[in-house]
């Protein structure tokens, strides 16, 4: 009898290290001054039909979770729908976070803005590496689904993302202040 609980002892101790998770040194938030400035061109698009188009810009992990939705352009709530990808991920899951960054579609033109390197409970994303992308699509036109990897860190970088039949020049620019 006391075999059999020295062996439940034992079963039970290695049971509690493999179920008990291991707490490493936390991961190195990126620099507080760090900024992703981007530059965005919605182009002319002759077109008897034109309809503005809708936007999404977000930002995911390495484990292709959404941290930030940066900008969200659409007109009414029914065409959130229409940008599937960003639909897919994000925007059916969180409505308070729909409505916190929701604005009007844009015509064609220059945009510029910036994302603070904050997740979207307001937390300093770690370093490592993320995907900015980029969602268009138009009523009675085409759908862009743009992606581009990088690594944020204490190095500023820059990309510079061709135009797409929806989409102008997209340059990003990771910035240390």
């Amino acid at each position: 009898m006391t075999l059999l609980f020295k062996r439940l002892g034992q079963c039970i101790a290695l049971l509690s290290c493999l179920l008990i998770p291991t707490f490493s040194v936390s991961a190195t938030p990126i620099p507080a001054s760090a900024e992703l400035a981007v530059e965005f061109s919605l182009p002319k698009i002759d077109s008897s039909m034109y309809a503005r188009p809708y936007v999404a810009v977000w930002i995911e992990n390495s484990k292709r979770k959404s941290v930030r939705t940066v900008e969200l352009w659409v007109g009414k709530d029914e065409w959130l729908k229409d940008l599937r990808s960003w639909w897919r991920k994000v925007g059916r899951y969180d409505r308070a976070l729909v409505d916190g960054v929701t604005s009007a579609t844009r015509p064609a033109g220059d945009y510029r803005f910036t994302w603070d390197g904050l997740d979207n409970d307001g937390n300093r994303v770690e370093t490592g590496k993320y995907t900015f992308y980029v969602e268009v699509v138009r009523e009675h036109g085409g759908r862009n689904y743009i992606r581009q990897k990088m690594t944020l860190g204490d190095k500023p970088f820059s990309h510079s993302i061709a135009p797409t039949e929806e989409t102008g020049d997209i340059r990003i620019n990771y910035l240390i202040k």
